[in-house]
């Protein structure tokens, strides 16, 4: 008797998440188009002094994640390989695993691109967007009368 186990894991099932995009839209199951992998969770949060994005990425390394720039588009990219090997007395198996996303974000023109600050800590992807000075809002001022 032979059992075979079932993974149920859009992963697996990529006609089924397919099926349920077309149904209910592309907001119920967030994958990347490209790899129909899981997309990482990402919170976002605006201050006066600019916006900050939390990644959820565990299981990366800092090695395995890159951060592009261009043309108002910042594209974040994970990618991680294993191999997974168990030996025993007749027989040895291998299982391979790739994990990998890639999330874009078209930033607003008050961000100023060439002071993102970015680090990976705990499992979590911190970014960090400055406004630009103009952007930022001022403090109220008192004007004399002359």
């Amino acid at each position: 008797m032979t059992i075979v186990k079932s993974r149920k894991n859009q992963e697996y099932y990529p006609a089924f998440a397919n099926l349920v995009d077309n149904l209910f839209g592309k907001e119920l199951a967030v994958t990347n188009e490209r790899y129909n992998f899981p997309l990482p969770a990402v919170n976002i949060k605006e201050s006066e002094e600019g916006f900050k994005l939390q990644v959820s990425a565990p299981g990366f390394s800092k090695e395995s994640i890159s951060i592009s720039m261009k043309n108002n588009l910042l594209t974040l990219q994970g990618h991680v390989a294993s191999e997974d090997e168990v030996s025993e007395e007749k027989f040895t198996r291998r299982e391979f695993t790739t994990r990998s996303f890639e999330r874009s974000f078209t930033l607003p023109a008050i961000v100023d691109s060439e002071k993102i600050e970015a680090k990976y800590e705990n499992g979590i992807l911190h970014v960090d967007l400055p406004k630009k000075e103009e952007a930022k809002v001022k403090p109220e001022r008192l004007i004399t009368i002359a």
